[in-house]
């Protein structure tokens, strides 16, 4: 069964799917990923994309290994914009993937739960960042990104929920998403895009 199939069978999602059907792949560079959605964080998508640009021509526009990250200066990393905490978290994470010596096969094959429980040890990252890193880096096809605001907001506008309290909210749309398992990433994507641009 493909997914659409199986997420038609909600009637109000069914009613965004549009005739797009997404791929999820698997990226290489897990610690870069990470970086990246670091430096995105609070900016807007164009921003960062500059930025990110600017600290890849850094490394002669590759991708750095995590000890030419650790190993450029504080400074260098301010004048592509970076502020003084991002620098730490991007360099934390640097650390971290040295220090436990983790490969993108090792992460592959690890259920999301747990790959949440690593990385969140990294200070920088929060459970929101490593959910996308699930989504967009590691292919899983089964997450569901209940803090995401863009999320909560499309489903606030589709399911015209009513509550009172956040916790109210994250439990209606937990509930909801069950429904979608096991391709809640895709669900996600949809709304999203429906978010963006798309109407019922």
């Amino acid at each position: 069964m493909s997914y659409k199939a199986h997420l038609k069978k909600d009637p109000k999602l069914s009613s965004i799917l549009d005739e797009d059907t997404h791929i999820i792949k698997r990226r290489k560079n897990t610690p870069i990923r990470l970086m990246a959605s670091i430096i995105s964080q609070q900016l807007s998508t164009k921003v960062a994309k500059i930025i990110f640009e600017r600290f890849l021509a850094l490394y002669q526009k590759k991708e750095p290994t995590c000890q030419q990250v650790i190993d450029t200066p504080d400074e260098t990393l301010r004048a592509i914009g970076l502020s003084y905490s991002k620098i730490g978290y991007v360099k934390n994470v640097a650390q971290f993937f040295i220090e436990h010596h983790l490969t993108d096969k090792q992460l592959y094959q690890m259920l999301p739960e747990e790959v949440i429980d690593l990385l969140v040890q990294i200070k920088g990252v929060g459970k929101w960042t490593v959910e996308m890193l699930l989504m967009f880096s590691l292919g899983h096809e089964n997450v569901f990104a209940v803090d995401d605001l863009g999320i909560q907001q499309a489903m606030i506008k589709l399911y015209r929920f009513k509550y009172t309290t956040k916790k109210e909210l994250q439990t209606k749309m937990l509930a909801k998403a069950k429904s979608w398992e096991p391709y809640k990433t895709y669900a996600c994507l949809h709304l999203w895009k429906w978010k963006d641009g798309g109407a019922v």
